[in-house]
């Protein structure tokens, strides 16, 4: 497990708001999620709706401990959509899907606790 995935490691060292700004997460509602037998470890096919602004756009996330493809197509979540995109196996990752790890360090989706506009930008 990555250290900085681990609920005992300290605060990450001190970042400026500015250096937060650059860091453009949005919340996208799934339309797809299949699975991805081609991956190294056992992940899911996203495609997240961020609205007119961002569009439709592709995540390979390593979820599928905690989520099931079939329980994840409507559910809003938020991802990382300024980072160049990614190739994971047959897969361009063009978002980074993001969670919490649970007490087994396997990941729970973050999201919104009431539904939100698709494409609106966490502060």
């Amino acid at each position: 497990m990555h250290a900085h995935h681990d609920a005992t490691a300290p605060a990450a060292e001190t970042i400026s708001f500015d250096d937060f700004l650059k860091v453009d997460i949005r919340v996208g509602t799934i339309v797809s999620a299949e699975s991805f037998p081609e991956a190294r470890k056992p992940a899911l096919k996203l495609l997240i709706d961020f609205g007119p602004a961002i569009g439709r756009k592709k995540s390979s996330a390593q979820i599928t401990e905690n989520h099931s493809a079939a329980d994840l197509v409507g559910r809003q979540v938020m991802a990382v959509v300024n980072f160049p995109p990614r190739q994971i196996g047959p897969v361009m990752s063009e978002v980074l899907t993001l969670g919490f790890p649970d007490e087994a360090g396997k990941v729970v989706l973050a999201a919104p606790t009431i539904a939100v506009p698709d494409g609106g930008r966490l502060f």
